[in-house]
């Protein structure tokens, strides 16, 4: 497949991703990511989607300036912005403390009532940190398996912690 090819069948789903995330149409992000498509072109392997790997590079340059954007506009922040803006509200007052408490505890409850398969890919990922691909190496199972257990998981406790999160969006 040629470049233009490249270009003409992924610029729909690439614009779609830039401005998703970025909020705004910008072709200077877009030329970026074809940019790194073409430099990147012998990097790619053949193991996955080229769409999903054009996608990823899309996504990474996105956050890549939301992140530089936001330097900037703090480097530009006056001072006494800057103070203010990094200054926490340390005081937590009892009822909030009571109130963080029992959500903490019932996201516990909700995890330990799970399968233990799914409690398993649970805590390696969503609480110890590990990648996907790490889990899987650790279980020793495929990362599709990783994968399904980890979105039957969320989809159970979504379920179990629907007041909870219902609760968060009022």
């Amino acid at each position: 497949m040629n470049f233009k090819e490249i270009v003409k069948k992924n610029r729909e789903n690439v614009q779609s991703i830039i401005k998703l995330i970025t909020k705004e149409e910008n072709e200077d992000l877009e030329q970026e990511v074809y940019i790194r498509v073409w430099k990147n072109s012998k990097n790619y392997s053949e193991q996955g989607n080229f769409k999903s790997w054009i996608n990823t590079i899309a996504k990474n340059i996105s956050k890549d300036y939301i992140k530089s954007a936001y330097k900037k506009n703090l480097q530009n922040s006056t001072s006494d912005e800057l103070v203010l803006n990094t200054i926490k509200d340390n005081k937590e007052t009892p009822e909030l403390k009571v109130i963080k408490n029992e959500r903490q505890t019932q996201i516990i409850n909700a995890i330990n009532s799970l399968k233990p398969k799914f409690k398993e890919v649970i805590m390696l990922c969503e609480i110890q940190g590990y990648s996907y691909e790490d889990c899987a190496r650790k279980l020793k199972c495929p990362l599709g398996t990783v994968k399904s257990k980890i979105y039957n998981a969320k989809k159970e406790l979504a379920e179990k912690l629907k007041d909870l999160i219902k609760e968060r969006m009022d």
